[in-house]
């Protein structure tokens, strides 16, 4: 079987957010596939201290991946169990861990998702837009003329489709982000900033876009923090 195993979004106690159940299943398993080989040893020992890192087989799934090499090494392995662990997070959602869990139902191999935070969902959840039409865009484009591009596009969908658009941005560009946010959104169209979700840095605000121009000065604090954003137009509301 394939286990989807999440892990923590941040710093924050793993009795907080993971049920006992997924330490049990992470005691027996030998082999995973992992974000980051470096953190996913560290988090396997906040789970129990106990496990013998030395005995675990990993193998490393990111950007700089070659999967086609990755399958070859793991020819032999399918007939056993393995884990799968994201760098924070639900395993194989805006997550690398997908081809993995592709190639298992290729195979026919049971895909078991475990229990865990997810940062878009509970996002969602505490925006107060809507939960049964939304879409996740991921990462918008680097080229600020590009970004501009896609938020309009985002921002018509949402306000056509009533559709609630969620996506993210790379920590350290967060400010960046939320500048074009407020110089291209309509006024009316709400926005909702949720960063470092289930950690002592939690800061999760909903507001019109003309609000959040008029408060820039407390967005400061998302910047290098791992923040979700959400539009919803409020259309007739």
């Amino acid at each position: 079987m394939v286990y989807l195993i999440p892990c923590t979004l941040g710093d924050t106690p793993i009795n907080n957010v993971l049920p006992q159940q997924n330490a049990e299943v992470i005691r027996f398993l030998h082999i995973f596939v992992v974000e980051n080989i470096r953190t996913a040893r560290r988090f396997l020992k906040q789970v129990d201290r106990s496990i013998d890192i030395d005995k675990i087989t990993f193998y490393e799934l990111n950007q700089h991946t070659d999967f086609k090499e990755l399958l070859l090494q793991m020819k032999d392995v399918w007939k056993e169990d393995i884990g799968v662990i994201s760098e924070a997070g639900c395993p194989a959602v805006a997550d690398p861990g997908a081809l993995v869990v592709a190639e298992a139902q290729r195979r026919g191999i049971r895909v078991v998702p475990l229990v865990g935070p997810s940062s878009i969902l509970m996002s969602l959840m505490a925006s107060g837009f809507n939960g049964q039409n939304f879409a996740f865009n991921g990462y918008l484009p680097i080229d600020r003329n590009e970004r501009i591009a896609k938020i309009k596009q985002l921002e018509k969908r949402a306000d056509s489709e009533r559709q609630t658009q969620i996506f993210i941005e790379t920590p350290y560009r967060n400010l960046a982000l939320m500048d074009d946010l407020c110089r291209t959104l309509q006024g009316a169209t709400m926005l909702c900033v949720a960063s470092g979700i289930t950690t002592d840095a939690e800061w999760i605000r909903t507001k019109r876009v003309e609000e959040w121009r008029k408060g820039m000065k407390e967005i400061e604090k998302i910047q290098k923090i791992p923040t979700i954003f959400l539009l919803d137009s409020q259309k007739g509301k």
